[in-house]
């Protein structure tokens, strides 16, 4: 067992000193308490440690044990429909050891112990197995099969496998034997470090639209199965509300929602929301494909530094069993200023707005964690990130928009003008943008028609030549303006309030499909072909708006 002393304590960082010998990124467990922490630094004889809970009462003096080995998450059956801390620890769980107030020093895993699940094999006794082959499968919830895999990176046959029946997550299911004739048992749990991206076999190219029933997203700035997306706005334009109509309405088999450093009245509303909501494709409560990591502004920092490294890896092992999970971050600006705190602790030097200069690769390594990707087992699945940002006073040249917009493809900007005047999603079309509109084609062409990305194209040349019109208009006045190009103003109109402007708590509203989304362009689109016509014709636009087609579309 590796000891040392403390020595020193800056709010959740400490430093240790003595003979223990420590590994970079080791759990420790600190004084009587045994709060949970991780090392971060070394040097000589020195360890510099991350507390993940509040330091309150430590004393210099008091031993640091290490655990040596990293900060892993457990994975297996019973993460679904669960609810964590930033390091994997179940609030119900927590609630039940400690009450309404969470006491330091609790270790508990995410996975009960206790439960049986219903095993059901899939290979036989002689069968090769290697990493992530697939054993069997338990019913984890009504809409996730949880398939069971080989945790261990080595060629081996399966020597024992047992039948199906209901078993405890720490029993073994299966013995494997290697070329060298060691033996390994399997069980229904792994444990993975959560700052080690999980391997695959190959990673492909993101040709699938995630759709989310959101015609500004679907149509104008759409997110691929795998792509990455960031979704910055300032208080009250509406970020996470448009996450939790993302979490409902996309297509994805899981969400992992992470609600990092955001306020906790919002937190409660995530966790009081979401048992509650009915997953409108199966019917079945949203839970059933819904996992959820909560960790308010009011917890201790370096929880909020590593939740995000919690929720991808979970995403990552569910990626493994061929499902399309969707990774929502609210927000990543608060897990910037996590880091931001750690680092001034820590006395190192600061960049830009005091964030540390190693932000940009913190976030690089974040979002370089999605894609679609086989996976050794054979299985194809992704992970998409869509991550809020949180700019302050709506700037949205401030770091932590500016680097996360170089590694991610998709920009949806949240305008206040737009959530002021309810216009809802708030999402401004004039500077937003996606990447995937070529990798994409083939997919809008066999799903949707092959004229839906003309169309688009055709809306977005309306919308631009809007905004020169309106310029104009503020110093002449619109009486000015030629019949077309009043037209041109109304065709806009019908756009970013019949199109653009969209209700989520309408029924029908809501949700679109992306067919009936280019239904509804092509009659916009076939309306302003018409009034065009009629003006070519020499009649007044005056008459044409007095027919109320505008108005009435």
């Amino acid at each position: 067992m590796q000891k040392k002393n403390i020595v020193s304590i800056n709010g959740s960082v400490i430093l240790a000193k003595g003979d223990g010998d420590f590994a970079m990124h080791d759990i420790v467990q600190i004084g009587e308490l045994k709060l949970l922490g991780e090392v971060i630094k070394l040097e000589q004889d020195g360890a510099t440690i991350q507390v993940y809970e509040n330091t309150t009462g430590l004393q210099i003096g008091e031993e640091v044990i290490g655990k040596e080995e990293p900060l892993s998450v457990i994975l297996g059956p019973g993460i679904v429909g669960n609810i964590f801390d930033g390091i994997e620890r179940p609030l119900k769980t927590l609630e039940e050891i400690s009450g309404n107030f969470i006491e330091r020093g609790i270790d508990c895993i995410g996975v009960d112990l206790q439960k049986k699940w219903h095993f059901v094999p899939s290979l036989k006794i002689g069968d090769k197995v290697h990493l992530n082959t697939v054993i069997g499968t338990v019913k984890e919830t009504e809409l996730i099969t949880n398939k069971i895999m080989c945790p261990f990176d080595l060629e081996a046959e399966i020597i024992e496998i047992k039948p199906e029946g209901d078993y405890v997550v720490k029993d073994g299911i299966a013995k494997i034997k290697n070329a060298e004739n060691e033996i390994f048992e399997i069980t229904m749990i792994q444990k993975w470090p959560v700052r080690q991206g999980r391997p695959y076999q190959e990673r492909l190219v993101a040709k699938e639209l995630l759709v989310t029933g959101q015609r500004v997203i679907d149509t104008f700035f759409p997110i691929a199965k795998g792509g990455t997306a960031m979704l910055p706005g300032g208080f009250g334009t509406g970020k996470t509300m448009l996450q939790h109509q993302l979490a409902k309405w996309s297509d994805s088999d899981l969400i992992v929602y992470i609600g990092c450093g955001e306020r906790g009245n919002e937190i409660t509303e995530v966790l009081e929301d979401f048992p509650n909501i009915i997953d409108p494709k199966t019917k079945k409560s949203l839970m059933e494909r819904t996992v959820l990591i909560a960790n308010t502004s009011n917890m201790p920092v370096a929880a909020r530094e590593a939740s995000i490294y919690t929720g991808i890896t979970i995403a990552e092992y569910y990626r493994d069993m061929g499902y399309h999970v969707a990774v929502m971050a609210d927000s990543t600006s608060r897990w910037a200023e996590a880091l931001r705190e750690i680092s001034g602790r820590l006395e190192e030097m600061p960049a830009e707005e005091g964030f540390p200069s190693y932000l940009p690769s913190r976030l690089s390594e974040f979002y370089g964690r999605a894609g679609v990707v086989e996976s050794f087992n054979g299985k194809v699945g992704s992970i998409s990130i869509i991550g809020a940002v949180s700019p302050q006073g709506s700037d949205f040249s401030e770091p932590v928009t500016q680097n996360t917009k170089r590694f991610v493809h998709t920009f949806w900007a949240l305008a206040r003008e737009l959530a002021y005047s309810r216009h809802y999603p708030a999402v401004d079309w004039n500077i937003s943008y996606s990447e995937y509109i070529s990798e994409l084609q083939d997919w809008y062409e066999e799903k949707v028609d092959i004229e839906f990305l003309d169309c688009r194209q055709e809306i977005l040349k309306i919308l631009e030549e809007e905004n020169k019109l309106l310029e104009i208009a503020r110093v002449i006045g619109q009486d000015i303006l030629s019949d077309h190009k009043k037209l041109i103003l109304q065709v806009s109109k019908a756009f970013r309030v019949g199109f653009l402007q969209q209700s989520a708590m309408h029924e029908i509203d809501t949700f679109v499909p992306v067919k009936k989304q280019y239904e509804m362009m092509k009659t916009i689109l076939l309306i302003y072909e018409r009034a065009w016509g009629l003006i070519e014709k020499g009649i007044p636009i005056s008459e044409i708006m007095a027919t109320r087609y505008f108005s009435r579309i």
